[in-house]
């Protein structure tokens, strides 16, 4: 297939995308990146950071059609502008399709899936399953269908790399017709394990399935791990919402659900403002005060900040040992996502934490970033691979538009 497929990653203020070229490859590294970049600031102060395959100072005459935008734009008008750019644009060749990150897809949808009418609407009953994400994933799909009814769309779900997992690491022991309800753990950011599972059997020249043992902490504003064998998952720290397992930027991470019954019976809170404080207002940003970045709080000297990072470590390294036991042991631990691919500090803490699992770090391979970390007596390989989700939803839509 020729052409180019157009991945869109849609947040609340933003709206990530990459282009890629439709013509079928074996595996996502394959796939031929023609730019990407994003809008950011929607609705309010809008702008555009170009990125990869962008040459600012020869491509300005390119560019200027998509780089001044109006600083009140939203996500329709950067989603029409980004198409009449790549349409008005010689150099690239027609748009077949468009892939979507979805982060919900139920009990339903498993695989990338062409979207209809009908499809959409039961993608829009999950939102309270995502309240972060559902929306402004799905925002985009409704969009362009107004834009161009006749350009073909996929939705890529971050559920569907879990539902792999065993029964027994899915079931909730809560009364059984609630299972029956699709009351399961679904397990969250899966396109991004997904790749780098992919990755990490090339860096070793094998396999997924060859790789054996694996835990990959996605490590970012968003925080999960997953536990993979034979290049399949089997456990994940989130479960029915991406609230649960690790601390995160802005989320708590789990709690006792008793605790929450608490906020809401004994000390009266509404449900919608425990909601707004379990995602938003807790994590790093809760515990420190500070920020939910972890740049600002390793670059501040306030005991809060070190209080909040020491936490993240804690709560990673004790969940990387309940995965750890249902592997039956580790061969690979691999960091991606933001923080795992740039915060050489919290890396060495996680490593020293899993020193118990054999796990032995090179501290000069991880202070200049390298691929590579593990120190040469370490019985755990340790990985810094970056991850990327837009080229893994690209190869699906491309496969799933040859069909």
């Amino acid at each position: 297939m020729s052409g180019e497929i157009l991945v869109v990653n849609s947040g609340s203020s933003s709206l990530k995308f990459a282009l890629f070229e439709a013509a079928h490859a074996e595996n996502p590294m394959a796939l031929t990146l023609r730019c990407r970049g994003q809008f950011s600031g929607l609705g309010d102060q809008a702008r555009v950071e170009l990125g990869a395959g962008f040459d600012e100072a020869a491509d300005e005459a390119y560019t200027a059609a998509l780089r001044n935008v109006p600083s009140m734009l939203g996500h329709q008008g950067a989603l029409a502008r980004l198409l009449e750019w790549i349409e008005a644009n010689p150099a690239l060749g027609d748009l077949r399709g468009v892939g979507h990150r979805i982060v919900h897809g139920g009990a339903r949808y498993r695989d990338p899936l062409r979207l209809d009418e009908t499809s959409l609407g039961e993608l829009e009953a999950l939102v309270m399953l995502a309240p972060l994400h559902q929306p402004y994933g799905l925002a985009p799909v409704r969009a362009l269908a107004d834009l161009r009814p006749s350009l073909p769309q996929v939705a890529c779900f971050d559920t569907a790399f879990h539902a792999t997992q065993p029964a027994v690491a899915q079931t909730f022991p809560l009364p059984r017709r609630f299972h029956k309800q699709g009351v399961i753990r679904y397990g969250f950011h899966g396109l991004s394990f997904d790749y780098v599972n992919r990755a990490l059997a090339e860096q070793m020249q094998c396999q997924p399935i060859s790789s054996g043992r694996v835990i990959i902490a996605h490590l970012g504003n968003g925080a999960s791990l997953c536990a993979l064998r034979d290049g399949r998952s089997v456990a994940a720290t989130t479960g029915f919402t991406a609230v649960e397992g690790l601390m995160m930027g802005t989320r708590s991470g789990s709690l006792d659900p008793g605790l929450v019954l608490h906020l809401i019976l004994q000390e009266g809170m509404a449900p919608e403002a425990v909601q707004r404080m379990l995602y938003k207002e807790s994590g790093l940003l809760g515990v420190s005060g500070i920020s939910g970045d972890m740049r600002e709080l390793l670059a501040s000297q306030a005991f809060e900040a070190a209080e909040a990072i020491e936490l993240f470590v804690y709560r990673i390294v004790r969940e990387i040992g309940s995965l750890a036991a249902a592997l039956g042991g580790l061969d690979h631990l691999v960091f991606t996502a933001g923080i795992g691919e740039r915060a050489a500090p919290v890396r060495a803490a996680i490593a020293q934490g899993c020193e118990w699992l054999g796990a032995r770090l090179d501290a000069n391979a991880n202070a200049d970033h390298a691929t590579a970390i593990a120190a040469a007596d370490s019985q755990v390989g340790l990985w810094v691979i970056p991850t990327d989700e837009e080229r893994m939803i690209a190869w699906y839509t491309a496969a799933e538009l040859t069909r």
